[in-house]
């Protein structure tokens, strides 16, 4: 029966209710709230487009992240050392610059030297294959270092320029993103408070109604007093009065889920509202603002912003790469020891050019290539494509005002016919059933015309969305 399809002009998702807050997280409520003033506090309280911002900042950072690479890398390090190995030692001792000939052996040497020249034939031969015990077999030494080092990119082909421009666009898509999510909300802030007050005449239409029906059930009954109506005519009547009340609670539950969804919306309960023109303002369209505007296009341009810069990248890797380095040093057995006495540095400079590497350089160049001609061809594709959505869009609205304007007519007409049987009715000529019969059409048209108003506004919304008036948090 057309009275059970009062449940397609449910206005809201239902959907709302696994996403909802409970009601201790919400602040003080607010009462007979503006649209203007919900505006506002859907853009400073929106959960997720708080959490939207803070992906904007993590963005940021990563391209402050790529820029400091530019800036090469300082490193001071401190090592504390101890050791018997006889490659450590010495080495040990040169970073200290404290290795002398004795550690080669040389006072063994001399000795052996000495014994030869007098006769002795055993220290001839240990002259040249005894080995140095104070080199082979050192004693045990502490060695601490304190080094400073410094290495910085000098060329890269341009890598690290582009790395910086990519990361810079990314985080420019992060807050294009953002303003995405800003459209819907509004979007869904601003469709709220219209369904609010659609079911709230649809409420004041439906009370008039069961009005209506209730002096319908006290004529019947004075005409059954006089035995002019039948018992069945009263229980006929009392059935649709509580049929229309059953749509008047239902309403009124769509109501209350609307309320629901503008405080997750707004992050704050909401009591009451400022109702609005039931019938939304279709926004001036110009296609070229449209184009320059909407936020899918943007994306869209800087994509390919993005993939032009790849492919600069790649072009990188076919060229030679160009690194500075520089240290400074000392070193003791005893920690910060005369450290200007023994102090050290190291400085330079690397090159490096790849000549072969399967021509896996190449190629990726190659599919950067092909990728930016396709990211291209897509920025074409979404400018024509929504400028078709915004074409389509007003032509749907066009079309819902023409039945909006029928329905209109519609409802007036069933209104006098409801009228004239009620009449008819009183005076004998129609039946109770012919009398509720008008009324059930009136019913129906009244539920077409609200979601037919409903329908048309959700369109108004979407096309603001798609126009973006560069509203930003």
């Amino acid at each position: 029966m057309i009275l059970k399809k009062s449940l397609t002009l449910c206005v809201i998702p239902l959907i709302i209710l696994t996403t909802m807050v409970s009601a201790d997280e919400l602040r003080e409520k607010i009462e007979n709230l503006s649209l203007e003033n919900a505006l506002e506090l859907v853009k400073k309280d929106n959960l997720e487009l708080k959490i939207a911002k803070f992906t904007e900042e993590m963005k940021e950072y990563e391209a402050k992240v790529a820029r400091g690479h530019a800036y090469g890398k300082a490193d001071v390090t401190f090592q504390a050392i101890r050791s018997n190995s006889a490659g450590n030692v010495f080495g040990f001792k040169l970073e200290s610059r404290e290795a002398d000939f004795g550690d080669f052996g040389a006072e063994e040497f001399m000795n052996n030297f000495g014994a030869c020249q007098q006769g002795v034939l055993s220290a001839c031969n240990d002259m040249y294959s005894k080995a140095p015990k104070n080199l082979n077999n050192p004693e045990v030494r502490n060695h601490f270092q304190t080094k400073l080092s410094y290495m910085m990119p000098v060329y890269t082909g341009g890598k690290l320029n582009q790395y910086r421009n990519i990361t810079n666009a990314l985080h420019m898509m992060s807050r294009l993103d953002t303003s995405k999510l800003l459209n819907e909300k509004l979007f869904q802030t601003t469709k709220t408070f219209y369904d609010i007050s659609l079911v709230e005449e649809y409420i004041t239409n439906l009370s008039n109604i069961v009005t209506n029906i209730e002096q319908l059930q006290e004529i019947v009954g004075a005409m059954r007093e006089e035995g002019f109506a039948k018992e069945i005519d009263e229980l006929e009547v009392r059935a649709r009065k509580s049929e229309v009340e059953s749509m008047l609670s239902q309403a009124g539950f769509n109501k209350k889920l609307a309320y629901q969804y503008l405080s997750f919306l707004l992050n704050s309960e909401v009591a009451s509202i400022q109702n609005v023109d039931k019938m939304a303002e279709i926004p001036n369209v110009i296609k070229e603002e449209v184009q320059e505007n909407n936020l899918d296009i943007r994306k869209a341009k800087l994509g390919l912003e993005i993939t032009d810069m790849a492919i600069k990248v790649q072009e990188s890797n076919l060229l030679p790469e160009v690194g500075a380095f520089g240290e400074y040093s000392s070193a003791d057995d005893n920690p910060f020891n005369k450290f200007f006495a023994k102090d050290s540095y190291t400085i330079g400079i690397q090159a490096k050019w790849n000549l072969f590497n399967g021509n896996i350089d190449k190629n990726n160049l190659e599919r950067a290539k092909i990728e930016n001609m396709k990211v291209y061809e897509q920025v074409n594709l979404a400018k024509k494509g929504i400028y078709l959505k915004v074409e389509k869009t007003l032509t749907e609205i066009k079309s819902k005002d023409a039945d909006i304007r029928s329905l209109e007519t519609q409802l007036e007409f069933a209104n006098k016919v409801y009228e004239t049987y009620q009449a008819q009715y009183k005076e004998g000529i129609s039946s109770i059933s012919d009398v509720l019969i008008k009324q059930s059409k009136e019913l129906e048209v009244l539920l077409k015309l609200l979601t037919a108003k409903n329908e048309r506004n959700t369109k108004v919304f979407e096309l603001d969305s798609i126009i973006d008036r560069g509203e930003e948090i």
